[in-house]
């Protein structure tokens, strides 16, 4: 028998214990770009190893079920999938992405002709997930970074496009990553996309399909970006920010762009001047970006050499400070104090400021103000 006191204590816990639910569970069915790998394999590692860094784990929690070198159809012949349906359960999301060893036309064990076969397939996987109650998505396959002449190549061709037709047969959610990665990889050009994949030399590896952790962690970024345009409800779930990769017309607004994107090196503009306004000493000053077109800012490195300083000046305009290196004394509207490495300085307009170096190393500042445009 439940005394009174217990029994309003159990009430009163109730509403609490409804609010935990347990987290959805999120399942990848897929191939080697997006399952996991141990150490002994460092540092290839597919997608979906870094798909729960994206999520609050309080609200959804990734079942990696991917395995290497698996089509859609040798995942279920090989009894993944079984595996996998056993633990699927309503309010769950099913992300499947298949084509990579589809298209294995040298292989029946795994090979699906794209137009009917892979299709049917795929169908296997949405089924599972309608009848277990969960949400399917379909995600075409990653690109792969193929490069002829400066262009990308579409490698997956026939297999995307079957994805997509079927998504939008039969109403199902679709991530194209085959858009979303192929304009990512355009963006960044054949010779930096290398560092996303196996390019390792101390390997002796030159794989233009799987990915090191950095190319995992921007595949999963982007399959989580294409997730939210299919479920927009998701973002209040999401723990980072997703806007990663870069659309298909990255290349033309770049060509468009009046004022170029730079480059510039410390060592090719570096002047030498006395301290500025009546500062004593010598520095060096580094004025990044001066003839910039159409900059609103002024970026300037300047270096206070030993005993060296700026002068009491007063403002008409905001400009913050960064100490990159060394130590200082800072003066501000009559006050001092020490200010070093990783200190930040904001003067507002009317307030008087000066700086000087202080110790024996050089005295590094950082300076960024507004640019009074014409």
């Amino acid at each position: 028998m439940i005394r009174p006191l217990a029994a309003l204590i159990l009430l009163a816990a109730l509403p609490s214990l409804a609010r935990a639910a347990p987290p959805r569970q999120v399942f990848i069915a897929g191939d080697s770009t997006a399952s996991a790998y141990g150490p002994e394999r460092a540092p290839r590692e597919g997608w979906g190893q870094q798909l729960q860094g994206f999520l609050d784990p309080k609200a959804f929690v990734v079942r990696n079920h991917a395995q290497s070198g698996r089509s859609a159809r040798s995942f279920v012949a090989e009894g993944w999938f079984d595996g996998m349906a056993k633990d699927l359960r309503k309010g769950d999301v099913l992300l499947i992405q298949f084509g990579h060893n589809d298209e294995k036309i040298e292989d029946p064990t795994r090979y699906n002709e794209p137009q009917r076969a892979f299709p049917e397939w795929l169908m296997r996987y949405v089924e599972l997930a309608r009848t277990k109650g969960a949400t399917p998505i379909l995600v075409t396959p990653v690109a792969r970074r193929k490069f002829d002449r400066g262009q990308l190549l579409d490698t997956h061709g026939l297999y995307a496009q079957a994805v997509r037709d079927l998504a939008q047969r039969e109403r199902i959610g679709l991530i194209d990553l085959t858009a979303l990665s192929m304009g990512w990889l355009r963006a960044a050009g054949d010779e930096a996309s290398k560092a996303y994949f196996m390019h390792v030399p101390a390997q002796d590896q030159q794989d233009d399909t799987h990915f090191q952790q950095r190319g995992a962690v921007m595949v999963a970024c982007l399959v989580v970006a294409g997730w939210k345009q299919v479920d927009p409800g998701l973002a209040v779930h999401v723990t980072r920010d997703t806007d990663c990769g870069a659309p298909a017309t990255a290349l033309a607004d770049r060509k468009a762009q009046p004022n170029p994107s730079l480059v510039a090196h410390g060592r090719d503009i570096a002047v030498e001047q006395p301290g500025p306004h009546g500062g004593a000493g010598a520095t060096t000053a580094f004025p990044f970006f001066r003839d910039a077109p159409a900059l609103g800012f002024e970026f300037r490195k300047r270096v206070l050499h030993r005993g060296a300083g700026i002068g009491l000046h007063q403002h008409h305009k905001d400009e913050i400070y960064y100490v990159l290196s060394g130590r200082g004394v800072y003066e501000l509207d009559g006050a001092t104090q020490s200010v070093q490495a990783g200190d930040a300085m904001l003067t507002r307009p009317g307030s008087t400021h000066a700086i000087r170096q202080d110790g024996d190393e050089d005295l590094v500042l950082l300076i960024m103000y507004g640019k009074k445009m014409p």
